[in-house]
C-alpha cells in the first residue's frame, strides 16, 4: 500500500488512465500541457510488465494522445470513447457515431471569435469549448452549447474542467472499458480505472462492474498528477506483486 491507502500495481491488473488531470497537469489551454520526460517510458515500461493490459481513456483525440505520448500508440478509448484502439493497434469502427452537424463548428467559431480568451477544440465526434482564461463567460458557453445539443439527437452536453464538451451519448469511457475487457490481455484481469473529473466516473463504475475498482485523483491521490506517475513509476522499479485475488 501506498502512504495514502492506495494499493500497488498487481500483476493481474489491467489499468485504464485518464489522460489529462491525471496523468498529466491541466494546463490553460489544452495545446499547452506539458508531458514529463520519463513519462512515455514509464507507460511503455509498465504496459510491458503488465502483458499489454495498460490502457488510456481520454477526452482527447486518438491521434492528439498520440502526438503526446508519441512514441507510443497505447490501447484506449479517445474521444470518451468514441474512437476506441485495441491492443493490437487496431482502431474499432466509428459507424454507431452519430456525424457531427456541419453548421455547429462555425456557429461556435464565431461565438468564439466575438469573445476573446475562449478555446474551441475540435474533435473527430464532438466539440469541446474552454473558458478557464475568461471564466466570466461559463455561463454564456454553457447556453450555446445546451441550445445546439437541443437541436439534435444523439448527442450530450458534459461539464469538464472550465468548458462544456458535447459528445455523441454512445461515447462513454465505460465503452473504452467494456470493448477492451472483452479481449486479450484486458480479459480475465481486475480493472483498475485512474481518473479525475465525472467524464471518468463511467469508466469506474465499468470497472466494478468487471470486479475492479476505481481510483480519483484528489480523492485518493492528494499529490495530483505527480503523485499517480510517482506510482506508475514504482511498479516500474520493483517486482510486481501476484494479485491476492480471484481472476475468473
Amino acid at each position: 500500500m501506498t502512504s495514502l491507502g492506495v494499493p500497488e500495481i498487481e500483476a493481474g491488473w489491467a489499468l485504464f488512465l485518464d489522460l489529462d488531470g491525471t496523468l498529466l497537469d491541466i494546463a490553460p489551454e489544452p495545446d499547452a500541457v506539458v508531458v514529463p520526460a520519463t513519462l512515455p517510458g514509464t507507460l511503455a515500461g509498465l504496459s510491458a510488465r503488465l502483458g499489454g493490459a495498460l490502457a488510456i481513456v481520454s477526452g482527447r483525440a486518438r491521434g492528439n494522445v498520440d502526438r503526446l505520448l508519441a512514441p507510443l500508440a497505447l490501447p484506449g478509448g479517445f474521444g470518451h470513447g468514441a474512437e476506441l484502439r485495441d491492443a493490437d493497434g487496431r482502431p474499432a469502427e466509428t459507424d454507431s457515431m452519430p456525424p457531427l452537424p456541419d453548421d455547429w463548428p462555425a456557429h461556435l467559431s464565431r461565438f468564439v471569435e466575438r469573445r476573446p480568451g475562449l478555446i474551441l477544440e475540435r474533435k473527430p465526434h464532438g466539440l469541446a469549448l474552454h473558458f478557464r482564461a475568461v471564466p466570466e463567460y461559463g455561463a454564456a458557453v454553457r447556453a450555446i452549447m445546451e441550445d445546439l445539443v437541443s437541436e439534435a439527437v444523439g448527442f450530450m452536453l458534459l461539464p469538464a474542467h472550465m468548458a462544456f464538451e458535447i459528445r455523441p451519448r454512445a461515447a462513454t469511457k465505460a465503452r473504452a472499458v467494456e470493448a477492451l475487457m472483452a479481449t486479450p490481455p484486458f480479459r480475465g484481469r481486475r480493472p483498475v480505472f485512474v481518473g479525475d473529473d465525472v467524464t471518468d466516473e463511467d469508466g469506474m463504475a465499468a470497472a466494478r462492474r468487471f470486479g475492479g475498482f476505481g481510483l480519483h485523483v484528489g480523492r485518493d491521490f492528494t499529490g495530483g498528477p505527480a503523485e499517480v506517475r510517482a506510482w506508475l513509476a514504482r511498479a516500474t522499479a520493483r517486482p510486481i506483486e501476484k494479485a491476492t485475488h480471484d481472476q475468473s
